[in-house]
């Protein structure tokens, strides 16, 4: 579903050539709960840039779904960020004056669902993650940090994504809201047979995946996969 062969990222700084990726493979199938960690300054941020086609690697495929985004010109980018990832980010990054309905049904805008469509998915998405219909018309600066997580995570599953990448989606949470959403991803990606991939420092949500990668100056390696019950 998910595969990344050599992929480089590199870039001049003065006389130096950096590579803050620099030769990673790896494949990840659909239904996975997979985490990535490492270091500051180690590269994971940037390979999720690449996965997630907000940057574009120097050399290497990216293929999603048997499409090589590192290949595709600016104007397909914008459609598969659209249509096939799904984001969530440490700081929620929802628009404070939407409700938490009008929140996740704007990536249906853009991708140009009718407003029956998108009001009816927008409500199925927040149930799935578990708020309550009246948690729907909140306000998003009125909800908890925890529920704000939620309705990303409901945004993020808007448009029925392939692959759902993660930045510390727990970095910001007390612990017993982080293991919420921990198990929460973990039920989304099983389920739904979503491919989700989390950028992470907590060694608690690296524990529950199913595969769990290292980057260290710019190289990824591979614990032993769990077997999966």
């Amino acid at each position: 579903m998910l595969s990344v062969t050599d992929v480089v990222k590199s870039f001049k700084s003065g006389d130096q050539t950096i590579r803050p990726v620099n030769g990673v493979s790896f494949a990840i199938e659909q239904g996975t709960f997979a985490a990535i960690l490492g270091k500051s300054g180690g590269g994971k941020s940037t390979l999720l840039s690449l996965l997630g086609a907000l940057d574009k690697a120097t050399s290497g495929d990216v293929i999603v779904d048997g499409v090589n985004i590192s290949k595709l010109p600016d104007g397909k980018l914008t459609a598969y960020r659209r249509d096939d990832i799904g984001f969530v980010f440490q700081a929620y990054d929802l628009i404070p004056n939407l409700s938490a309905q009008e929140g996740v049904m704007l990536p249906m805008e853009f991708a140009g669902v009718s407003h029956a469509k998108r009001s009816e998915r927008a409500d199925e998405r927040l149930n799935q993650v578990g708020l309550t219909e009246e948690m729907h018309q909140r306000k998003a600066n009125r909800l908890s940090g925890g529920l704000q997580q939620r309705v990303a995570l409901a945004r993020a599953l808007a448009n029925n994504p392939n692959l759902i990448l993660a930045d510390e989606p727990t970095g910001t949470l007390d612990d017993e809201t982080g293991e919420m959403i921990i198990k929460l991803l973990h039920q989304l990606a099983h389920e739904k047979e979503t491919a989700i991939l989390v950028v992470t420092h907590d060694q608690a949500l690296a524990g529950q995946t199913d595969r769990k990668f290292r980057v260290s100056r710019g190289k990824i390696t591979e614990d032993t996969p769990k077997v999966r019950a």
